[in-house]
């Protein structure tokens, strides 16, 4: 086992804990919000359990999804409205709880919560089908175009699988503001696509005919 690279996802790891633990209790001004404890142990725990796997089967991919150091201007900018996407949605779950704004039945974060893990699943393939999956738009060396499995329905299933994450939580933490919050996801992450497949495009051979044969970018017949 690399001990730098395990000491580095450790601290990520525990660093991000952290971070959503503030961000989430601090505004609802109380640890006593079981919706909170459900959404750290659906993200953290499936995350610490990915993790290990990737430092024993595929310790480079690992390095490359701890890698967040973006070297396309415009991706830098996805990068900071994402950030604020995700502050704001989360501060504003917290306040909603304390506040009892509007309040969603039990219901609804179990359900979310289940398709939160579901997709959690389909992200885990994602990283099994593609060795090459960066954090950062770029063009690695020895890359292939991957056009098999989901890679064979969408160009990006990743994107897929993070727009069923990002817009699960809000719902698990039973906050339809944040959910509203969240849909800003969708524009993000389309200006991502477009700046990340003019880079392809351009450095990785045979993507442009990958792109004419698999049509749907994220969402099979509709995106």
């Amino acid at each position: 086992m690399n001990a730098k690279l395990f000491q580095q996802a450790i601290v990520k790891f525990l660093g991000g804990l952290l971070t959503v633990g503030l961000l989430l209790f601090l505004p609802a001004g109380t640890f006593a919000w079981w919706q909170g404890w459900l959404l750290i142990g659906i993200l953290f725990v499936p995350m610490f359990i990915v993790g290990l796997v990737m430092m024993q089967k595929s310790p480079d991919l690992l390095r490359k999804r701890l890698d967040v150091r973006e070297k396309e201007s415009e991706q830098k900018a996805v990068i900071a409205l994402s950030g604020l996407m995700f502050l704001t949605a989360f501060i504003v779950a917290g306040l909603n709880f304390r506040f009892q704004w509007i309040v969603l039945p039990a219901w609804v974060s179990w359900a979310a919560a289940t398709v939160f893990l579901l997709a959690y699943a389909l992200y885990a393939e994602v990283l099994r089908e593609n060795v090459w999956l960066s954090r950062t738009v770029e063009v690695q060396e020895h890359q292939q175009v991957i056009d098999t499995e989901l890679y064979g329905v969408v160009r990006h299933p990743m994107y897929m699988t993070t727009l069923l994450l990002f817009l699960a939580m809000p719902l698990v933490l039973g906050s339809p503001l944040s959910f509203v919050i969240m849909l800003a996801y969708i524009p993000i992450i389309s200006r991502r696509i477009r700046n990340e497949e003019q880079v392809l495009e351009e450095g990785l051979p045979g993507y442009r005919e990958y792109k004419a044969r698999v049509r749907y970018k994220v969402i099979p017949f509709v995106w």
